[in-house]
């Protein structure tokens, strides 16, 4: 915005639709300033110009020693979510009978009587079959376990939707797409919501912790800012503060501090100054030393899927890669249109306006339909965990079941080379049914109102199709090695083919599909799994996709859930390439009434009041009189109001037919003249204005880099109307040949 500090005193814009304000070293500095002129209501666009103005102004007046403000807070809620979620993830399985507290795996850890094959079952954990039946195997220990199972998934989904539609309506969704919107402009409610989101990832939905986790950062962002002054009064100054937090979400999402600052960059910040880099960064910094020391995944790394692959990739092999960036974008391309057509279609049925039903519904139906396949009844985290690791002697995976060359056992060697076990094609089907129903239920899941996050899901099911694209490949090359692609380098018995690096890549594609990410989407998934010796595989899937998915569409899926909830938000992303002018957009239009305008000193009380009474505009221009129609500046509604309420509270002599003036001086009156109101500390006297013959392809390009609300429009220094953020929304809807009254947020 180092434009718009330049413009500070020459150029800004106030609203007649969304309402601005004035800056503050424009005030009359003879009066004492009003509280709560200045500020913005819910839900409202604010001025990214002015609140540069202010920020500076409040530089001018520090005098004393500068203080260093507290950006960082302890991201523990992070890590007890995980640990918690976890617990909840289990205890749709059994219960540890020695700590009620522990889940699986920690009852089984100081058990000493495991075994290799069954590393996973212990004494001291009993499932759901062996405490109320006493018995662990047959049909009757399957019902019960197929039962339990459902009914926690029901009740944990019964809770979380319960809470979202009593307490916190706007903790539905991944969260994300709001963040972003709060982010770029718009004023939201002081209860930016925080709500229990680790109920997502243990009610068996098709959905992730992880998108709602940056929520919940920035909640907890929003709601620290409110204890400094200077975060709490400016709300661009706030918006650095949930810059930050957002890139902190990230990093204790999936331990990636990098990453999480690339994110930030990338997806959700609309103004990152260099100072706000730093700081975002030392936030994720700080959030991921705080995950450490919490230590949620139990293995002492921070990352979340740790790989560690002892092969190198070569360059054959970025043929597959690209197949699975081509996946990758297909994918993303079915998933936005198919999921934004159904939370459409459910929007317009009965079935939609019954939350809780609606989602009692799908979470029956995912937890009848994934009790049977191994893959889709186990944590989603835990698959991709296992679909990401790399066969070895210490793995009992199905997925690992390879037959030993040496004397045909099921033993290993050093690798997975070799020939596969039917146990190893009976997981590729159990694999290739998981990933049918993992995309059908994550189009019909997502956009349901619970938390939901859409990272884990889409790398599920890229991982899935990676997995079986390696697998195959593996397959290829052990029984058909002299060919011409792997007689080079890759030798009969040699560890060639790394099925767990296709998973990598194919989760990073899907994941790429469907948000459209790229830089940071890359470091984020060499974080979470330590492959950088990988990035180059990496990058080509990711870039792969994304041209793939644009081919279909440019928006990502925060992208179209913003605009399918009618969201204000200019997406800098999509370029405007009509040749209208700034007259044809304006209002008032022709046959619309003329514009709310209010004259500078020969307006009365009552005659104000009418005017704000009769209107829903949020900020009126001030002009010199109707005849020149000459702009002074303008006024926002909410301090006009404010300002009335505190004068007539402080000043005796105030009537409804007090004059009113915003000049500096007060106008001749009669000597029987009520006491005159002087509003002239409320008045912006620089508004952003525009001629009637300026391109909107600069209109917008002003409004995007700006931050604008909104700007008047003028002919000869005459006022003839305004554009607001709101007026380009729908003038871009109605080029696009959409309904311009449909896509605005009600």
């Amino acid at each position: 915005l180092s434009q718009a500090q330049a413009l500070c005193r020459s150029s800004r814009s106030e609203m007649c639709g969304a309402g601005a304000s004035s800056s503050t070293h424009l005030l009359d500095l003879l009066e004492e300033p009003i509280p709560g002129v200045g500020t913005y209501d819910d839900f409202h666009t604010i001025d990214w110009v002015r609140e540069k103005c202010k920020d500076r102004e409040r530089h001018r007046k520090i005098n004393s020693k500068k203080k260093e403000s507290a950006w960082e807070f302890t991201k523990t809620l992070a890590g007890v979510i995980d640990i918690v979620a976890d617990w909840m993830n289990d205890l749709k399985e059994g219960v540890c009978l020695s700590a009620m507290w522990f889940n699986h795996e920690q009852c089984c850890w100081d058990s000493n009587e495991t075994t290799f094959a069954e590393r996973d079952k212990c004494p001291q954990w009993k499932t759901w079959a062996e405490l109320i039946l006493g018995q662990a195997e047959g049909p009757g220990s399957y019902i019960m376990n197929y039962f339990m199972f459902t009914f926690w998934a029901l009740s944990f989904a019964f809770l979380a939707v319960s809470l979202v539609k009593v307490f916190a309506p706007y903790a539905c969704g991944s969260g994300i797409p709001e963040v972003i919107t709060y982010i770029d402009q718009t004023s939201s409610s002081n209860r930016f919501y925080l709500i229990l989101e680790f109920l997502d990832n243990v009610h068996g939905l098709s959905l992730g912790k992880e998108g709602p986790l940056v929520h919940v950062a920035c909640c907890c962002g929003n709601i620290f800012s409110y204890l400094f002054p200077k975060y709490s009064k400016n709300e661009a100054k706030k918006r650095e503060v949930l810059s930050a937090a957002s890139a902190a979400g990230v990093s204790v999402a999936f331990g990636a501090p990098i990453g999480g600052v690339l994110f930030s960059l990338e997806e959700v910040s609309y103004y990152f100054p260099l100072k706000t880099l730093w700081r975002s960064f030392f936030a994720a910094l700080v959030a991921a030393f705080v995950l450490r020391s919490i230590n949620p995944f139990g293995n002492s790394r921070l990352v979340l899927f740790y790989v560690e692959y002892h092969t190198p990739w070569y360059l054959f092999e970025l043929f597959p890669f690209i197949l699975l960036g081509v996946f990758g974008g297909l994918w993303g391309a079915f998933f936005i249109r198919a999921n934004i057509a159904w939370c459409r279609r459910r929007k317009s049925t009965r079935f939609g306006k019954y939350p809780v039903l609606e989602v009692i519904t799908v979470a029956a139906i995912t937890a009848i339909v994934a009790f049977p396949n191994p893959y889709t009844r186990q944590n989603t985290s835990e698959l991709i965990k296992e679909l990401f690791t790399d066969c070895g002697p210490l793995e009992s995976s199905q997925l690992c079941q390879y037959r030993s060359q040496m004397n045909g056992s099921q033993a290993y060697s050093e690798g997975s080379d070799a020939a596969a076990t039917p146990g190893v094609y009976s997981a590729m089907w159990q694999l290739s049914l998981a990933l049918v129903f993992k995309i059908i239920m994550t189009i019909f899941t997502f956009g349901l109102k619970v938390p939901s996050g859409l990272f884990i899901p889409s790398m599920a099911i890229g991982a899935i199709a990676g997995r079986i694209v390696g697998i195959a490949v593996e397959q290829l090359a052990y029984y058909h090695h002299d060919w011409f692609l792997f007689r080079e380098w890759c030798e009969v018995g040699a560890d060639c083919i790394t099925p767990g690096l296709y998973a990598m890549v194919g989760a990073a594609a899907c994941l790429g599909g469907v948000t459209r990410m790229t830089v940071s989407l890359v470091v984020i998934v060499f974080e979470l799994t330590g492959g950088l010796e990988y990035i180059v595989p990496l990058m080509a899937a990711v870039m792969t996709s994304k041209w793939v998915g644009d081919a279909f569409g440019r928006e990502g899926i925060y992208e179209a859930h913003i605009r399918l909830n009618g969201y204000p938000f200019l997406d800098a992303k999509e370029e405007f390439t009509h040749t209208t002018l700034a007259r044809e957009v304006m209002r008032p239009r022709r046959n619309d009434p003329p514009l709310a305008v209010l004259t500078q000193d020969d307006m009365t009380l009552a005659e104000l009041q009418n005017i704000i009474s009769q209107t829903s505009c949020n900020g009126f221009p001030v002009i010199v009189s109707k005849e020149s129609q000459r702009l002074v500046g303008f006024a926002l509604r909410r301090d006009i109001t404010i300002a009335i309420e505190n004068a007539r509270r402080k000043q005796e002599g105030i009537m409804l037919n007090s004059r009113v003036y915003f000049t500096q001086h007060a106008p001749t009156l009669p000597a029987d003249s009520p006491r005159p109101l002087k509003l002239r500390s409320i008045l912006d006297m620089s508004p952003f204005t525009v001629t009637d013959h300026t391109p909107m392809e600069i209109v917008v390009d002003i409004f995007r880099k700006l931050g604008l609300r909104q700007c008047l429009v003028t002919h000869n220094g005459r006022l003839l109307g305004i554009i607001t953020k709101k007026d380009i929304l729908r003038h871009m809807a109605q080029m696009a040949n959409q309904d311009p009254e449909s896509i605005m947020f009600n």
